[in-house]
């Protein structure tokens, strides 16, 4: 090609994409008289009531030098554990201006010292934590001001695949943040490392920092709380189109728990089950292929008071399907307690109909009321993020300084694994061991990697 072609290219190529800039920069707001659609008007009603949260902990480290003078001098560590303040990072969603309520996740403001709140109109302000669940990861927080915007709440059950969605948060700390997609899916569970589950999944990109932040719908109604993203990679390669939300209906259930009683109650029907599988299916003669079978049946419980009996193959639960054990824990600690349930039960080859109200689950047990010897230790359930890990039995919440409990060589998180050598699962099975104890009492506990032997006296 000639130089004088090069030139006549270049020039023509120069000119076209003039053209084109021109034609980008003047694209019309309306078309035939009608406007274009946009979110704008929409998010200036949402993006107010969306904040950004940072949250401060103070952590004690102990060097495992500190307590040799020599090491002590030599390298100028201190007599005694440091401090070391962990920060994180996430988001908000004001859900009352007159109370300032903001709702956001558990794992934002777990054990934090210090939270403040930063508002789209740039105030920063102190905020009192409420309360928080660990289990749902819900976490609810107050700030006092004026002027305060509020998102409008509406139901998420109604919510349907396909419909349009929009994420409000501070992705990476950046600032606030707005991405839009689809409701990709309903009622996700089966998650790894997390407790309860009963997600939207959407399209909408959702990274770190995005925690707590708005799921909205086209309206400016707040339809989900986000929380989680799935990434083989790790949460920090960010979002790769699949992220989870948590239902607006639950988070305002798990808030109004918190403000009314400072705690959320779990429902349990009272029955350990395993799955199903195809030698136990052939072994009961059963016809299904799903379901989970009872293998205990506790006196007293709302399984027991609905005729449930060990053998029964469990299918559904309020009409949702019931394949594995982690899907029926899931239904139960869902469940409002006290709100009848009807539970789709095989029995001897015929499906049953069983109805009854699910009780409240035990959370916390008092030491000294369980056994004399365990005086001053308080025992709570292992949450159920770290029982679909496969950890069970009791954990020990606190031990007071002085008592029989701390004399035995109980301790802050202590696991408790058995009784006399009889597995525990929960605190149910914990006091069924103590009911059958002689007069030795022996605790298996995991302390750290390690188990121990504690003999009580």
């Amino acid at each position: 090609m000639s130089p004088r072609a090069i030139r006549c290219l270049v020039v023509t190529t120069a000119l076209l994409a003039l053209a084109l800039g021109s034609a980008r920069a003047a694209l019309p707001v309306e078309v035939s008289g009608t406007p274009l659609p946009s979110l704008a008007p929409m998010l200036e009603g949402v993006t107010p009531a969306v904040v950004n949260i940072h949250s401060k902990t103070v952590v004690r480290v102990r060097s495992p030098y500190a307590d040799d003078p020599f090491f002590r001098h030599l390298f100028g560590l201190p007599n005694g554990p440091q401090e070391r303040v962990k920060q994180s990072l996430g988001s908000g969603v004001i859900v009352d201006a007159a109370r300032g309520l903001i709702l956001t996740n558990n794992h934002v403001i777990a054990g934090a010292d210090d939270v403040q709140v930063s508002l789209a109109d740039g105030r920063t302000l102190t905020a009192e934590i409420v309360g928080s669940d660990e289990d749902t990861d819900v976490g609810v927080i107050r700030v006092e001001a004026k002027d305060l915007v509020a998102v409008p709440v509406a139901r998420s059950e109604p919510l349907r695949v396909g419909d349009f969605v929009v994420a409000v948060g501070n992705p990476f700390g950046l600032g606030q943040t707005v991405t839009s997609g689809i409701v990709s899916a309903l009622g996700r569970h089966g998650l790894p490392g997390l407790g309860y589950q009963n997600f939207i999944q959407t399209d909408a990109s959702i990274n770190p920092g995005n925690s707590g932040g708005a799921l909205v719908n086209l309206r400016g109604e707040l339809i989900g709380i986000n929380t989680a993203i799935f990434n083989p990679g790790g949460s920090a390669a960010g979002n790769i189109g699949i992220g989870f939300a948590i239902p607006s209906d639950l988070a305002l259930d798990v808030m109004r728990q918190l403000l009314e009683t400072g705690e959320v109650l779990r429902g349990t029907l009272g029955v350990e089950t395993q799955d199903l599988t195809p030698e136990i299916r052939r072994a009961l003669d059963l016809a299904q292929t799903q379901g989970v079978i009872v293998t205990q049946v506790q006196p007293g419980s709302a399984a027991a008071q609905a005729g449930v009996r060990v053998g029964d193959a469990i299918t559904g639960v309020n009409g949702k399907p019931v394949q594995r054990q982690e899907e029926l824990s899931n239904l139960e600690g869902l469940l409002p307690v006290g709100e009848p349930v009807t539970l789709t039960v095989q029995r001897d080859g015929k499906p049953l109909q069983l109805r009854t109200r699910l009780a409240a689950r035990r959370t916390e047990l008092d030491g000294a009321r369980a056994d004399p010897r365990l005086a001053g230790a308080r025992l709570g359930a292992v949450p159920e993020r770290l029982r679909r890990q496969g950890v069970a039995g009791v954990l020990v919440n606190a031990v007071e300084a002085g008592s029989r409990a701390e004399r035995n060589g109980l301790r802050g998180g202590d696991l408790i694994t058995a009784v006399n050598r009889r597995d525990v699962a929960d605190l149910d099975g914990f006091e069924r061991g103590l009911g059958a104890r002689g007069s030795q009492l022996l605790l298996t506990l995991v302390r750290g990697n390690r188990a121990y032997l504690a003999v009580m006296e």
